[in-house]
């Protein structure tokens, strides 16, 4: 599929909006399916990001299949993130960045991944997960990534039943022994329940 280039190249804050209007015109004219790819540079960004522009901008790259900043400082990224997070609280954002520019980014994202290599060790230390190749990352986003998610699931899961399991019948036992403090279970019960219950299912 060709994807047609909607391109904000405008300095001024009237002509970036004119432009904005006119990209957002032709998106809900186009018939059928969308193969649009949103285009804009540093300086447009400047004046998009203010209030009064930034949820045209937001309309417009989410009917779009692509979206390119060029030429933009590690701010400007940063506020592009913030913005999808604030027009769209639901969505989780993922930002990957391999050198000290793409910090505030990664920063911003609910996850970061930083990539060690040429540009040095910034991205990766302000990171939420370091990888030393490109080729890493679809390893860590799909496998590595999605696992993480099941087995945190998992674990609150075991903890809920965990708790269940060993306090409301010390607490219902409570009424036999008179709260007296006297234990139901024996102690190696308590030791060896996370072992075998709580981590080798997970």
């Amino acid at each position: 599929d060709t994807l047609v280039r909607l391109e904000v190249t405008e300095k001024s804050f009237e002509d970036v909006k004119r432009s904005l209007q006119e990209k957002y015109h032709i998106i809900q004219n186009a018939p059928g399916a969308n193969n649009f790819a949103l285009i804009i540079s540093g300086d447009a960004l400047i004046q998009a990001m203010r209030p009064d522009l930034s949820p045209l901008v937001m309309k417009i790259g989410e009917v779009c299949r692509s979206v390119l900043a060029c030429r933009v400082s590690p701010k400007q990224k940063q506020e592009i993130v913030s913005l999808v997070r604030r027009e769209k609280p639901q969505a989780n954002t993922l930002a990957i960045g391999d050198g000290a520019n793409d910090v505030y980014m990664i920063t911003a994202a609910n996850v970061g991944v930083g990539i060690r290599g040429v540009e040095g060790q910034q991205a990766a230390r302000a990171s939420d997960f370091a990888v030393g190749e490109f080729k890493v990352l679809r390893r860590l986003l799909f496998v590595h990534g999605r696992e993480a998610y099941r087995r945190n699931s998992y674990l609150i899961l075991y903890n809920f039943y965990k708790n269940i399991c060993l306090v409301l019948p010390q607490f219902w036992f409570g009424f036999v022994s008179a709260f007296s403090g006297q234990i139901i279970y024996e102690q190696k019960v308590f030791q060896f329940f996370n072992i075998l219950f709580a981590s080798l299912p997970i």
